[in-house]
């Protein structure tokens, strides 16, 4: 008879289990990451669209601002409900309805006329997209425990930066060349031709996206035992959380106040920078969309090693909270040099850098506290009242801009959000570490 097979040595097991989390990674961040690019851009698009959509609908800053920021008015409304849902009905099927939901609206848009019509598009954007992103945070902690998410949560929210590098350039070449197709403006071409890959988004969810580890075919029942033991380790040492300790916890409502501070400043980047770009002189709508990717460049070479770093040191206070106060730095620098192109860039690139470096960092921080059904609820609830400084930031920064005819005062006041996010971050308990 055999004797039975010697256990591996902790170096193979080590190095198995590294390339099982290797396979997951490449099975699901690309097609994660692509879906969220296809959200982010359908969502902050109309930055670009407003270099041409106010004056030829006669909307003020005021307008814009309102309407850019009542998306996530409907955004917050449905967030937890749609959040609650997609637990109970599964990742695929739900991710894929709101891809479809949300493609249909954004296209629309590009038939508003008044003011009226262009707020109900926006609002609707945001309840139609409502639970995606908390979603798929949501999906990953079925895979990946806590320790192995900063790196992750850095992969997907790449989007951010990767909408920016793509998304800005695409936009610029479609208000500069496609204006007058078949009687229709740029901008309403931009809306129309970005809309359609979370169409064909929507069908190739349903096709590649597994419901659990159970359900993935493309692993063998080694892989599954040990994704499947890592992460139910890590659930044995979280306290089940229920729908009323979610909402009445001090130390959700302190990470919310959080994420509101520094999404303050991610949506004072998305749009206005076209804009600040615009007023440093430059004209053409595809050298604007071209400069606009440099910051978003910057933000995406940083933001992946940074989360590494943050896995193995297995720290995240300060690795949120220095990117936050670099992020603010650069836009008080950037309200300062305007009338340069180059210094001017220089700023955002910092600011943008810093901005989009915390918010995967962030994200690290409530999973690995959260357990249980309202897990779901509670990342629903942070990202939805984080969100809300989406509605606000373009809206005071419009408000400031429509008074004013200046953008330098709303961008120090975002500077001042970050800069109080940071400290926010550094006041949560040893637990949220």
């Amino acid at each position: 008879m055999h004797s039975p097979a010697a256990p591996p040595a902790p170096t193979q097991a080590v190095a198995a289990e590294r390339a099982t989390y290797a396979r997951v990674t490449w099975r699901l961040l690309p097609f994660l990451l692509g879906s969220y690019v296809v959200a982010y851009l359908d969502r902050v698009n109309v930055g670009f669209a407003k270099l041409q959509m106010l004056a030829d609908l006669h909307f003020s800053e005021a307008v814009y601002g309102l309407g850019a920021g009542i998306f996530f008015v409907g955004y917050f409304l449905f967030e937890v409900p749609s959040n609650v849902i997609l637990h109970r009905v599964g990742a695929r099927v739900w991710i894929a309805r709101i891809m479809l939901t949300w493609g249909v609206v954004s296209a629309a848009t590009a038939f508003v006329t008044t003011p009226a019509a262009f707020y109900a598009m926006r609002f609707l954007l945001g309840v139609a997209e409502a639970g995606f992103f908390p979603g798929v945070v949501l999906y990953l902690t079925y895979w990946y425990p806590s320790h192995r998410r900063g790196a992750v949560m850095a992969l997907l929210m790449s989007a951010v930066p990767l909408t920016g590098i793509v998304g800005s350039p695409l936009s610029g070449w479609i208000l500069q060349s496609m204006g007058g197709w078949h009687g229709l403006a740029g901008w309403q071409w931009l809306y129309l031709v970005e809309a359609a890959p979370s169409l064909v988004a929507s069908a190739a969810t349903l096709c590649l996206l597994d419901r659990s580890i159970d359900s993935a075919t493309w692993l063998d029942a080694g892989e599954k035992a040990l994704l499947k033991r890592n992460v139910e380790a890590e659930a044995r040492d979280k306290r089940s959380h229920s729908l009323g300790e979610v909402f009445a916890s001090p130390l959700l409502w302190r990470m919310s106040a959080v994420y509101f501070c520094l999404v303050m400043g991610l949506y004072g980047i998305s749009f206005w920078l076209p804009t600040i770009i615009r007023a440093t002189g430059v004209s053409r709508p595809l050298d604007i969309g071209l400069l606009t990717a440099v910051p978003y460049l910057a933000g995406a070479l940083c933001m992946i090693p940074l989360g590494r770093r943050s896995d193995r040191l297995r720290e995240r206070r300060w690795h949120v909270a220095v990117p936050a106060v670099a992020g603010g730095v650069g836009l008080l620098l950037g309200t300062a040099v305007t009338g340069n192109t180059l210094l001017s860039m220089a700023a955002m690139t910092l600011a943008a850098a810093g901005i989009i470096s915390t918010l995967p960092l962030f994200w690290s921080l409530p999973t690995a506290v959260l357990g249980g059904a309202g897990a779901a609820a509670g990342l629903a609830m942070i990202n939805s009242i984080g969100n809300l400084a989406g509605f606000t930031s373009p809206f005071l920064v419009g408000l400031i801009a429509g008074t004013t005819h200046d953008t330098r005062l709303g961008m120090a006041l975002l500077a001042g959000s970050m800069f109080i996010g940071a400290g926010l971050t550094l006041s949560l308990p040893k637990a949220a570490r």
